[in-house]
């Protein structure tokens, strides 16, 4: 059984006068932070409140690029050649670094966004030219992945430091994927039920999908969407039901390639 896993959470995705999720509840429960980097959401001012704050709470700090879509939240798919998704990716992970550095702080890892993150799930070769471009602009990243899902087999491939990850509020398919979000059931928003289920998915090492399948997967760390109307209950019931059942909440090392 995992003695220790990582809670992260999506944030940073507020935008002008429009705000989004409460960062600064979640930051109180969770160890690591995914920063949106301005193409899906967030704007440069956001991003440097919620890295301080992050850094402050001694949350990990991880840049989260998706597609340039403002308007759809990045959750829709695109179809960009694929020299301009390397591009889009280098582009908003050196924004996040270049912010960072300037704030005294570091972005240690980098997770993909929305529909590219399901695009890249269910195509090695799309989550491979995403995490080059990424590995390119900083070699030393670590990469949280789908676990089990073709992100995994890419970043095993590429031979980076990686992190697996499951999600607490989304329901999944019988290959690892996510259940789409315009299905019924797909996201999940009774804490009630989240907590007990991330304990038995950690204590199994396995994703449980809808079906009851389960399927073996390193699970370094577990997400809750910032956006998500129960996020901070979710968040708060997730780590309770981990913690009384002796697994600690810890940030991920990230795994060596192999």
């Amino acid at each position: 059984m995992t003695k220790s896993v990582d809670l992260n959470a999506d944030m940073g995705e507020s935008f002008g006068a429009w705000p989004m999720g409460d960062d600064a509840a979640l930051l109180h429960v969770i160890s690591s932070a995914n920063i949106a980097c301005g193409f899906h959401a967030g704007d440069p001012d956001v991003m440097a409140s919620t890295m301080r704050a992050a850094a402050s709470g001694g949350v990990g700090i991880g840049a989260h690029p998706g597609f340039d879509d403002l308007q759809g939240f990045g959750r829709r798919r695109m179809h960009v050649p694929r020299e301009t998704l390397e591009n889009m990716i280098r582009y908003q992970l050196g924004a996040a670094k270049g912010m960072a550095q300037a704030l005294g702080v570091q972005v240690r890892h980098l997770k993909l966004h929305g529909a590219l993150s399901n695009m890249a799930s269910e195509d090695a070769e799309l989550a491979r030219a995403c995490y080059a471009a990424a590995l390119s602009v900083d070699p030393e990243i670590i990469v949280m992945v789908l676990a089990s899902t073709a992100q995994e087999r890419a970043v095993r491939d590429l031979g980076c430091r990686w992190a697996g990850e499951i999600f607490a509020d989304r329901a999944y398919n019988d290959d690892g994927t996510l259940v789409d979000r315009s299905k019924p059931g797909a996201v999940i928003h009774a804490p009630e039920i989240v907590g007990p289920r991330m304990r038995q998915m950690v204590e199994e090492g396995a994703i449980i999908t809808e079906s009851g399948k389960r399927i073996p997967a390193a699970i370094d760390t577990i997400c809750l969407h910032g956006d998500t109307p129960t996020a901070v209950a979710l968040s708060r019931a997730v780590r309770a039901s981990l913690e009384a059942g002796g697994v600690a909440i810890r940030q991920f090392g990230g795994r060596e390639a192999g």
